[in-house]
């Protein structure tokens, strides 16, 4: 894994200077690859690497150079199939100089172009310089688990793995992205192809970007599709599964350092663990992390699941000092992000570096199978039960009752029903994004000042969700729900999550369960396939009845998870009351203060739990005091 970066000018620049921007936007991401650097620089271009070393640990050194030196390649991630790929190159007559998968894509694109992308499994976000035209091609794949953000200005183009290379090479106006900052108070992150600045985008997942002097354009070339799911039994599609899994698992396990698995003792990741104890000849070195906070410990279960597939296995018991760390965390995401379980992520990621370099993990799951049952099921019923009723009666009908039901968590469960009169009032996507967001439409209203709702100019983040979940091409809201996790979710939170906690300590993560074999493979699959009588991921439960033990099967999901609720009230305290007395801070103009300090109250008090909110409202204040430090946290 490694950190790319550089900058084309298309009107020309100084060779010595731009070597010295380079040189500074490519050291601040040494994190992403301690083992080289290299610097490519013409009268138009500037390429950077940071190599952490993984295949070809003697060659395999970038920015890689084709046809004498007027193709230039930067690249970060792992292409599984890059030796299927060779073979077929070589078959057209091309000859290698390394063993290493970077080569291929460099010499694919001069064989198929802009298409060599489209042969690629793995993940990889790269650029190419082709001199002969001009123009910088640059790719992200199909699920963005790898981070490329861009600055254009017509006449500079500059690219990076993390902001904080464009910061650095002053190639970042610093000015917030107002409508970023309504998405991160919204979900809790930023999706792209918005970045915290204005100026600055991501490439979104599964496009490729083709710059020159006269246009930058953007293009798609991977869709998934829910649309015709096939009639299979169950036994059917386990028997089939089973041997994506493994071939999934067995690709990722190419490597020149060590190599393991994260377990957590949930399903994913131990049916990961299974399939590569099935194909390794050597015992697989499984990492589990506990926490002295005995609700926050599944070492028992890993420990289990160890002993079954014969691990090498390794505990780690953790007491974290979470005051000591949320700067590093801050620093390392680059913008705002406020998912908390970064914390246990980021103690996984340390402990399991101390063992091995690279680290498989059970990630995609739960999105690609239909694990998160606590959205999809009430979302599928009332997808169905406004199918069962036209618009004109059920807007007005379950509005009003929405409006009047109260929402208190002291009423009993069976009573807790306004979330469901006010989605039943509104289309499937909108209610979707409804369950998406921290804040209802009611609650955003309230808190956000009059001068910032009027700086958004009518803009509401659905308008970021809508077209993943309008435009999917499935059959049922089960079918759109999945599809916009895969493509909003997974991507924008789940996988910079992984990424940034793993890199800031130098760790490759593969995760088998993203291969999009795999994913295509999901997404065919009939409903009742997904979740059956409460329970999703029946596939994977299935699976898990043939090579796990039986313990595991119908273990509820627990995953990462944090006692945020009662840190808030105790050692962030004082972090959290410094961030909401900074006049300067971007709180102090988003959010009415007399509100805030009245849910602060709450908090405290324990009359209600607005952990999710004030975590996020702690992260933008430390993003705020961490993100233009240039030195290594």
């Amino acid at each position: 894994m490694c950190g790319i970066t550089g900058f084309i000018n298309f009107g020309g620049h100084n060779r010595a200077d731009a070597l010295s921007r380079l040189k500074r936007m490519a050291d601040i991401l040494r994190h992403r690859g301690p083992d080289e650097e290299g610097f490519y620089v013409d009268d138009h271009a500037a390429l950077g690497h940071r190599r952490l070393s993984i295949i070809d640990l003697n060659s395999g050194q970038q920015p890689m150079a084709a046809l004498n030196g007027q193709v230039q390649i930067v690249f970060n991630g792992e292409i599984y199939n890059f030796l299927e790929i060779r073979h077929e190159l070589e078959a057209k007559g091309y000859r290698f100089n390394t063993r290493c998968d970077t080569e291929v894509i460099l010499l694919g694109y001069v064989e198929w172009g802009e298409q060599c992308v489209a042969k690629l499994n793995g993940m990889f976000a790269f650029a190419i310089w082709d001199n002969r035209y001009q123009q910088l091609f640059l790719a992200r794949d199909r699920v963005g688990k790898k981070p490329l953000y861009y600055y254009h200005n017509g006449q500079t183009f500059a690219f990076a793995s993390e902001l904080k290379a464009l910061r650095v090479g002053d190639l970042c106006p610093d000015e917030l992205d107002l409508e970023a900052l309504d998405c991160y108070f919204s979900f809790g992150y930023i999706p792209a192809p918005k970045s915290i600045y204005k100026a600055v985008k991501k490439l979104p997942a599964s496009r490729y970007l083709r710059v020159s002097k006269q246009a930058c354009t953007e293009i798609r070339y991977w869709n998934l599709s829910f649309a015709d799911p096939i009639p299979r039994t169950l036994d059917e599609v386990t028997e089939e599964f089973a041997a994506l899994l493994d071939e999934a698992v067995r690709c990722r396990l190419m490597s020149e350092v060590p190599l393991g698995v994260f377990l957590s003792g949930g399903l994913d990741s131990t049916l990961v663990a299974a399939s590569m104890a099935r194909v390794m000849k050597t015992p697989v070195i499984t990492n589990s992390i506990g926490f002295d906070a005995q609700d926050f410990n599944e070492l028992p279960l890993a420990r289990e699941v160890a002993e079954h597939i014969q691990a090498d296995h390794h505990e780690f018991i953790v007491k974290p000092q979470v005051t000591d760390i949320l700067d590093k965390i801050t620093w390392h995401f680059d913008e705002p992000f406020a998912d908390s379980s970064a914390v246990p992520t980021w103690y996984v990621c340390q402990m399991a570096k101390q063992k091995v370099t690279v680290a498989l993990s059970g990630d995609g799951g739960d999105e690609g199978f239909g694990g998160y049952t606590f959205r999809y099921i009430p979302h599928v019923l009332e997808s169905r039960l406004r199918a069962m009723l036209p618009a004109v009666l059920r807007r007005p009908l379950f509005g009003l009752v929405g409006t009047m039901w109260p929402r208190s968590a002291r009423l009993p469960k069976p009573l807790r029903l306004k979330t469901i009169f006010e989605n039943l009032a509104v289309s499937d996507a909108e209610a979707f994004y409804r369950d998406l967001i921290w804040l209802r439409d009611e609650t955003r209203t309230a808190l956000y000042s009059h001068d910032f709702m009027q700086a958004l100019h009518g803009f509401t983040p659905i308008e970021m969700v809508y077209p993943f979940y309008a435009g999917s091409d499935a059959p049922d809201a089960l079918g759109r729900s999945q599809d916009t996790d895969i493509h909003f979710y997974m991507t924008d939170d789940i996988l910079v999550k992984v990424d940034r906690m793993s890199m800031a300590h130098s760790l490759e993560v593969r995760s088998p369960l993203m291969d999009y074999r795999i994913l295509e493979f999901a997404a065919r699959l009939p409903t009742d396939l997904k979740i059956q009588n409460s329970k999703g991921k029946l596939l994977l439960r299935k699976l898990a009845s043939q090579r796990l033990p039986a313990s595991l099967e119908n273990r509820p999901k627990l995953g990462f998870s944090i006692p945020a609720a009662a840190w808030l009230r105790s050692e962030l305290k004082p972090v959290i009351e410094q961030i909401l007395l900074d006049k300067y801070s971007p709180i102090a103009t988003i959010i009415e203060g007399k509100k805030i300090r009245s849910l602060w109250k709450e908090h405290l008090e324990g009359s209600r739990d607005h952990s999710v909110f004030f975590w996020g409202i702690m992260m933008l204040g430390l993003w705020k005091s961490n993100c233009y430090d240039s030195s290594e946290q």
